[in-house]
């Protein structure tokens, strides 16, 4: 009987957790998206970008999204379920009927586990599969744009630098016949090209687009003092063209560190000699394995806080939970700069922020399971006590 009491209680915290958990990743979700969705839009409103290619580029950003989401939407339902027991009174009455704190853990704690163990394969596995296809989706919007966007008798001049005309286009085979283009990516050196054919050419492993011009010449002044001319001709020219530049700020052609998955980074961090490479490696490293334990630091620092937060309603528990998570990724990312810059070591300092919450929790949560709670100071109180005005 004891032990399927025990159970129903188990369950019922969950329950009183799982369900403004699953409310509050909505909310952080559609934040974050919210965030993206102006950059999003404007690719289909002003450059004709299909909505599905859009809807892909969303899908590769969630990884990102959900990483933050999960731990902050966990943190919230931490702090709304115990602070409507505490302000209930359910909270006293568990306590009367012989269940402790501690015994409050066990579905929290294992639910926590499950958030961490989902967090942990996003960040180490999703971000960087999310972030290579994202990359090589905005590469094949560009090459698109780059290949439809040239009209037959129109000067286009999409490129920076370049102006494209064709007198005729082969759709069929893909080809632009009698083409001009007036290459000014020099100032110093302008010329004019004359091919009888030219067609696009991506290359989605290098993150290059090349247009590939035949049977043509090359004609450009040698020397503008003395207004040489000089003509060359060609079988074959190509021409490496920059796109993307419209599409977004960040379109590295390499593979960048957020990229790599944690065995590629073990790797390049054994097979790299420079200190500094191998301290931001290091960073990039460890600050994943930290990251993925959030909602397990989360969690024993949210019940104690729930507890107290218990007349404040759930606004204010919205906020708490936003100051909590701004506190954790400051921190955060303060010890990574330091572990960046090799002034500590990046095992040490990316795992301090966890150290510290997971120390504060076990001692808020010993405190409040011996009915001695820290007490938080309102915010009237604590601007008072910073301003001298309450001792």
């Amino acid at each position: 009987m004891p032990r399927m009491t025990n159970r129903r209680i188990n369950l019922y915290v969950f329950r009183e957790v799982l369900t403004p958990t699953l409310l509050g990743l909505v909310i952080f979700t559609f934040i974050l998206t919210m965030s993206r969705l102006p950059k999003l839009t404007e690719l289909v409103v002003n450059k004709d970008v299909p909505l599905t290619s859009i809807l892909k580029l969303m899908l590769y950003l969630m990884p990102s999204f959900l990483s933050i989401a999960i731990p902050l939407s966990f943190l919230l339902g931490i702090l709304l379920a115990f602070g409507r027991l505490s302000a209930d009174g359910e909270f006293i009455a568990l306590k009367s009927s012989g269940v402790s704190l501690y015994g409050m853990l066990t579905p929290v704690l294992l639910f926590a586990l499950v958030c961490s163990m989902v967090t942990g394969g996003l960040i180490l596995f999703g971000k960087p599969a999310g972030k290579t296809a994202f990359r090589d989706q905005l590469f094949t919007i560009a090459s698109d744009r780059a290949s439809i966007g040239i009209e037959a008798g129109v000067f286009n001049d999409s490129f920076e630098g370049l102006t494209i005309y064709s007198e005729t286009i082969d759709d069929r085979r893909d080809q632009m016949i009698n083409v001009f283009i007036s290459d000014e990516r020099s100032a110093n050196k302008p010329v004019n090209i004359f091919a009888r054919q030219g067609r696009f050419i991506n290359n989605p492993q290098r993150q290059i687009l090349t247009l590939r011009l035949q049977q043509g010449t090359i004609h450009h002044l040698t020397s503008r003092e003395k207004d040489s001319y000089q003509t060359i001709g060609f079988s074959t020219y190509d021409i490496n063209l920059e796109i993307g530049k419209g599409l977004t700020e960040a379109s590295p052609r390499s593979k960048s560190r957020g990229e790599y998955t944690p065995q590629e980074l073990i790797t390049a961090l054994n097979n790299t000699v420079d200190p500094r490479q191998r301290n931001a490696l290091a960073a990039v490293l460890h600050k994943r394995f930290s990251t993925s334990a959030a909602p397990r630091v989360f969690a024993l620092i949210g019940i104690p806080l729930g507890l107290q937060s218990n007349r404040s309603g759930k606004g204010a528990g919205f906020a708490l939970a936003l100051g909590i998570a701004l506190c954790y990724y400051v921190l955060l990312s303060i010890t990574e700069t330091l572990a960046s810059s090799g002034t500590l070591p990046a095992y040490i300092a990316l795992h301090l922020p966890n150290l510290l919450f997971v120390c504060g929790g076990i001692f808020f949560i010993h405190r409040t399971a011996i009915e001695k709670p820290f007490r938080l100071p309102r915010p009237g109180q604590l601007f008072s006590r910073l301003t001298g005005g309450q001792k």
